[in-house]
């Protein structure tokens, strides 16, 4: 399928009910056919990888087509103008996370990507740089803790951030350095109760929705386990 057949294949599916659920939930654009990702799963797995085919779509600049986009590229081709590109154009959390959870991630580039963008002021592009730090948490195993607890002061910056978008992913980054493994959990869990006593407002919501999770019986539970067993876990140091 080229393009211009794929999103013939999304207009026919779409649904305005879905275009108005999306909106409740953050999710705005405004080209949307209105398509859930349920529905493109199979289609994701019939178009297979196509650098040149993610291209197409995300210039065509509909919601679902960038969707797609980030799926079928191949994150070898991937450079890091696209990458900027690409980010640019964010206008929702749904698109951003995708392209960083998966594609963005998997390039040489991920960690670069994810200061410079941290940095920014464009609210999409600095979740983006938030959301690869979550993202490396989980994908990047052989990246060393020291690595993670760098990102730490950085996310206490992000942190006084008070915009929606970007306060959920920086949140989201801490909670997934903190649940990596027992040498970070009690790391982010003291960053995540600074913040949460701190007077801005911005940086209390950070570190109270945080330590929600970090401090829950389920993850250090999880965490010990893991450790108890002999889990492969990350690299260490």
């Amino acid at each position: 399928m080229n393009a211009n057949e794929v999103l013939r294949w999304l207009q026919r599916r779409g649904r305005r009910r879905n275009v108005l659920g999306m909106a409740r939930y953050g999710i705005r654009s405004p080209m949307t056919f209105g398509v859930s990702m349920a529905t493109m799963a199979p289609l994701v797995k019939r178009l297979g990888t196509s650098h040149d085919l993610a291209l197409s779509l995300w210039a065509t600049g509909w919601h679902e087509a960038r969707i797609l986009a980030a799926f079928v590229d191949e994150p070898s081709r991937v450079t890091r103008r696209q990458m900027n590109d690409w980010a640019r154009d964010f206008d929702n959390w749904a698109v951003c996370d995708g392209a960083c959870l998966h594609l963005f991630v998997r390039t040489p580039f991920a960690w670069d990507k994810a200061l410079r963008w941290a940095a920014s002021p464009r609210e999409f592009v600095k979740r983006a740089g938030f959301a690869l730090m979550a993202s490396l948490s989980t994908h990047d195993r052989n990246a060393p803790d020291e690595r993670f607890l760098r990102l730490l002061p950085v996310i206490e910056e992000g942190a006084r951030d008070s915009r929606n978008f970007v306060s959920k992913a920086v949140s989201w980054a801490l909670r997934q350095i903190g649940k990596r493994n027992l040498v970070l959990h009690p790391v982010a869990a003291s960053t995540a109760r600074r913040l949460a006593a701190s007077p801005d407002p911005a940086c209390r919501w950070v570190g109270k929705d945080a330590l929600r999770e970090l401090t829950s019986p389920e993850v250090r539970e999880r965490l010990e386990s893991r450790e108890a067993r002999g889990v492969s876990s990350p690299r260490r140091s």
